[in-house]
């Protein structure tokens, strides 16, 4: 008998407000800028965003993601023992945006009449941009095999929309906020059951100027420029190798081929790479999860919110194998495999 990290429950949280291309393109339009719903959805496939409103940070999103999974897993704060979530976008420089998620789910079950919350299990975030929750996920998998935690709430959450440049077409369009998250517990079978079965992580940072924020704070003052810049053209070109490498990876991993994989739940950033990937991997897009019209790139929440979809739509069910991949600032990449 082994010892395996199973998915318990999924959840996932987008903003009230939604954007259309057409209230954003007015609003660039407005500008001087010039865009169209036509020019975004043939380069994107992305037609509508979430965006939080002003009082809304990455914690509120996780936990109304957190709340919802919790729920779909049939546990409660006081079953979590480890909460890693991964974000770009935290509500400060520090704490952890997982410490106060920690509080807040505390905060709800005490309020619930519960006598304990999820206060005294660790809580970090993990900072890989759009890789971010593929890298979350790995690492609380190993940690439930290891023994370290038995019951972990792995989320991703953003608030993108604070670091854009809406004076930049190209990149405005792209992004949305929203959380979503997965809850790990531990399981002992043979191999048979559910569980992720491999994990495969990288990382290579002479690419990390194609992407990033390059901004930070010093003496009270943001030093540098605080808004997201990419070389779209470069990230492209990188991220369709990238992702058909690590898909491969984590299918050797697992003695596995392609063609055992049910569902692939990709990171939401652009169609054509979603696409892409899947004729490299020799799947049909009936194979692949797409929210990406709905949600624009989320970064380190897509893969979450595309998943919890999935279940809910009844696309992804019990037994099914299950591939979960990204690539993102850094540059980062990654994917999972798992028996869902």
């Amino acid at each position: 008998m082994s010892r395996f990290a199973r998915v318990a429950g999924t959840g996932s949280f987008l903003p009230p407000r939604q954007v259309s291309n057409q209230a954003l393109v007015a609003q660039l339009n407005a500008k001087g800028l010039e865009s169209s719903d036509e020019w975004i959805v043939e380069r994107t496939g992305i037609r509508n965003r979430h965006f939080a409103d002003d009082h809304m940070h990455a914690s509120d999103l996780a936990f109304e993601a957190s709340r919802r999974c919790l729920t779909a897993a049939g546990k409660k704060a006081r079953d979590v023992d480890l909460i890693i979530v991964a974000t770009s976008t935290p509500d400060m420089v520090f704490p952890s945006t997982a410490s106060i998620l920690q509080y807040k789910l505390t905060q709800a079950a005490l309020a619930d009449g519960d006598d304990a919350g999820a206060a005294g299990g660790a809580a970090f975030d993990v900072q890989a941009v759009c890789s971010g929750f593929v890298y979350a996920i790995s690492v609380a998998n190993a940690m439930i095999q290891t023994g370290a935690a038995a019951c972990a709430l792995v989320v991703g959450a953003e608030v993108f929309s604070r670091i854009l440049d809406f004076n930049d077409r190209t990149t405005c369009v792209l992004f949305g906020d929203g959380a979503g998250a997965v809850l790990l517990e531990a399981t002992e079978h043979d191999g048979s059951g559910p569980g992720i079965l491999a994990t495969d992580i990288h990382a290579d940072g002479k690419h990390r100027d194609i992407l990033c924020t390059p901004g930070t704070v010093a003496g009270g003052a943001v030093v540098g420029n605080p808004l997201l810049t990419m070389d779209g053209q470069a990230v492209f070109k990188l991220a369709v190798g990238l992702l058909e490498s690590t898909a491969r990876n984590v299918l050797e991993k697992a003695g596995k081929t392609e063609a055992d994989v049910d569902w692939l739940v990709p990171h939401q950033a652009n169609i054509r790479i979603m696409t892409s990937t899947a004729k490299k991997l020799k799947l049909s897009m009936d194979k692949v999860v797409v929210t990406v019209d709905q949600h624009g790139n989320t970064s380190a929440a897509s893969i979450p919110l595309a998943l919890d979809a999935a279940v809910r739509e009844g696309k992804v069910r019990r037994g099914d194998t299950v591939m979960l991949e990204g690539v993102g600032g850094g540059f980062t990449w990654g994917a999972v495999l798992l028996d869902f």
